[in-house]
């Protein structure tokens, strides 16, 4: 608690004043629309006007609801009625007015900031909450810590308001780095500061964490929080008590966490107590929940010797991610690896320690290791490893470990085309079958063949395979050693070529299926890569290391974008791992040389060119906590599974089409197609030239 001699002798509720804003709804997008912040602000002013008695005059609320204004439930009582008629839409212009221009000259000695809605990082950190007039071409904002330092300054009255509690229920994501996301810069200056004026803050997130939010019961799990521990509490009650309130929120969120039920908050972050110390750090052991053993020297000893010299294998997240569950913790929601080296890794989870059943975090990372390696042929360091996790298990007395998850089974076939030597007409082909083992299936002889032969052969391969049975049975979930995914390796010139679409029997009355519906398909060009191989292989692993998910993963690149130097540019860092092509002209025209260049293994565009509708980041990333496609959520190394989805609903939806306007089920033409580049350079069976 704070000391009874800390606060103003006058503070009560005439000398205390707030803004309240919830937003809902926002011009920029409907998807970027929720539902709560509204209720969550009303509910605070309640409690500001009902046990903290604060004059609703002294109140400046903001509200953008969803629904009509009439339809909110509105507390019974003289005080929120009267704010009923005076509340104002929570659009930039009201917000700085509010907060920049009445406020400040009012007399007080308390000002609360209480806001709900969205929530974004800018470039230097700086907290941008957007106001409902967001638009795409300027996402108005309140940049709340300009806001705040101006408040600290001599532009406020002196001798006011030496106390500032701003408590925020919003995301802290960062903003994605893309044109659609004009903040602009907003820094709304201030004076000299004044010594002695005191600033609160309580976040419901940490940064780059997203806030939870109950749309069924409109409610924020923070604002829940947070009136539970004010209550009945008066002015000088709560702001006293604010900071044991805060480290009981903490605690209960932290409890959440342990119990694997506060996915989006893994922690809760309170910035500073009203003396501007960090008191989250202080006397909570007494209170900490039970933890795991940490390792010891041996066990630190065994893994220096078992990691020296080794690079971070492919399978590192994973490992990563799994060490988290089997332990019974929450996976960071950052994603990613937490370092370039394995002992890093180890480092990182040493820290975190474990859940509740005392296991530390750093030995199932290395079972997983261990498992992997032995599937991959590294018997050796298998054993090495093993022996590692056996021995730390008996020394530290340690629970059982399960064993971890096998890797997923996937049977690729491969075709290979080469250009004929003399430069002639048709290709050398070859096929292989990658299952539990790599087999070589096929290869034409003589002459060159054309791409009819390729597609006939192919398709007698996958009957005898199993893929494709000759009784033509429905489609539907892969029967066992059915073939999963198809890859060309073809030369430059047929990236374009619309595999995927190539016609495979399937069932009665001679209907086809295109083969891009059956299976994932994808196009790959590997001799290209020769004078970038180490950027390909670099922005692979880099991509492997983060499970597939980074908010710098994916590039969306526009026409103006393609230039001579796009792919120079590309090649300069490991991000992008991949990119979505939105160009109008065909993707030779610039785009797939750049991609090439720049050593990106992953690329996605329209078949022809033409820039697709809707955006390709609406059709393969799922919503963010905005509702808008979140780059950082699209898992690139799911991507032709994600594709072939895409080409059975667009298919889907225009034989629908189709039928309703002419009444047969004939599939139409002209629709939409997309062509995936999938270069994975672990992945490349028969190498040696069909030359």
């Amino acid at each position: 608690m704070i000391p009874t001699d800390f606060l103003p002798p006058a503070l009560g509720p005439q000398r205390t004043f707030a803004l309240v804003a919830g937003v809902e709804r926002y011009d920029i997008s409907h998807r970027w629309n929720l539902r709560g912040p509204a209720r969550d602000a009303l509910r605070f002013a309640h409690w500001l006007t009902g046990p903290a008695q604060v004059p609703p005059a002294n109140l400046r609320l903001l509200l953008s609801p969803l629904d009509e204004p009439e339809a909110l439930d509105w507390p019974d009582s003289p005080a929120m009625a009267a704010l009923r008629t005076a509340y104002r839409p929570a659009t930039e212009e009201n917000v700085k007015a509010a907060l920049l221009d009445e406020l400040p000259q009012c007399d007080g000695d308390l000002l609360w900031i209480f806001w709900a809605g969205h929530g974004y990082l800018g470039p230097r950190q700086e907290l941008m909450l957007p106001c409902s007039d967001a638009r795409p071409s300027q996402i108005r904002h309140l940049n709340l810590d300009s806001a705040l330092r101006w408040w600290r300054t001599d532009l406020v009255k002196h001798r006011s308001f030496p106390l500032q509690a701003a408590l925020v229920d919003s995301c802290r994501v960062d903003a994605p780095r893309d044109a659609r996301w004009n903040f602009g810069s907003t820094d709304y200056g201030g004076g000299s500061s004044v010594p002695g004026r005191r600033q609160f803050r309580l976040y419901a997130s940490r940064e780059g964490e997203a806030a939870q939010n109950d749309a069924e019961r409109g409610a924020g799990r923070f604002t829940e929080a947070l009136l539970a521990e004010l209550g009945g509490r008066s002015v000088r009650e709560s702001v006293g008590g604010l900071p044991v309130a805060a480290r009981s929120i903490h605690r209960t969120f932290r409890e959440l966490r342990e119990r694997g039920e506060g996915w989006q908050l893994p922690q809760f972050l309170v910035d500073r107590d009203w003396d501007a110390c960090s008191f989250l750090d202080d006397d909570l052991t007494a209170v900490a929940l039970p933890r795991a053993a940490r390792l010891d020297q041996q066990a630190w000893d065994g893994l220096g010797a078992l990691f020296e010299g080794r690079a971070l294998p492919r399978c590192a997240y994973e490992a990563y991610a799994w060490a988290f569950k089997t332990a019974g913790c929450t996976t960071p929601v950052g994603g990613g690896l937490p370092g370039d080296g394995l002992l890093d890794v180890v480092q990182d989870l040493d820290e975190r320690q474990g859940g509740r059943g005392g296991m530390p975090l750093a030995v199932p990372f290395v079972r997983f290791l261990a498992a992997r390696a032995a599937v991959t042929g590294d018997a050796e360091w298998a054993g090495r490893l093993k022996d590692w996790v056996d021995a730390t298990l008996e020394r530290l007395a340690l629970p059982v470990l399960p064993p971890p998850p096998p890797p997923a089974r996937t049977t690729v076939v491969h075709v290979g085309l080469e250009p004929p030597p003399d430069g002639g007409p048709g290709f050398r082909a070859r096929m292989w079958l990658r299952g539990e083992r790599t087999e070589h299936i096929w290869e034409s002889q003589g002459a060159p063949v054309r791409l009819d032969t390729v597609r006939e052969e192919l398709l007698r391969q996958l009957a005898l395979i199993g893929a494709a049975p000759a009784d033509g049975g429905g489609a539907g979930p892969q029967a066992p050693g059915g073939v999963d995914r198809i890859e060309f390796h073809v030369p430059y010139e047929l990236l374009d070529t619309d595999f995927d679409q190539w016609p495979v029997p399937r069932g009665p009355a001679g209907r086809h299926r295109a083969l891009g519906l059956l299976h994932q398909v994808v196009v790959r060009c590997p001799q290209e890569r020769a004078d970038t191989r180490a950027e390909w292989h670099t922005s692979w692993r880099w991509l492997c290391t983060r499970g597939g998910r980074h908010p710098e993963a994916v590039r969306v690149v526009e026409e103006a974008e393609v230039t001579d130097a796009l792919g120079m540019e590309l090649a300069e860092r490991p991000a992008p791992a991949c990119v979505l092509a939105h160009t109008t002209s065909a993707p030779h025209a610039g785009l797939l040389e750049a991609v090439l260049e720049g050593g990106v293994p992953v690329a996605v565009w329209r078949r022809g060119g033409g820039t697709p509708a809707p955006p390709l980041l609406d059709l393969l990333a799922p919503a963010g906590p905005d509702g808008r496609p979140d780059p950082g959520a699209l898992d690139v190394l799911t991507l032709p599974a994600r594709v072939r989805e895409v080409r059975r609903a667009a298919a889907g939806a225009a034989a629908g089409a189709a039928r309703a306007a002419t009444g047969d089920g004939q599939r139409p033409t002209g629709e939409d197609q997309l062509v995936l580049l999938w270069d994975d350079p672990d992945d490349i069976p028969g190498s040696r030239s069909l030359a």
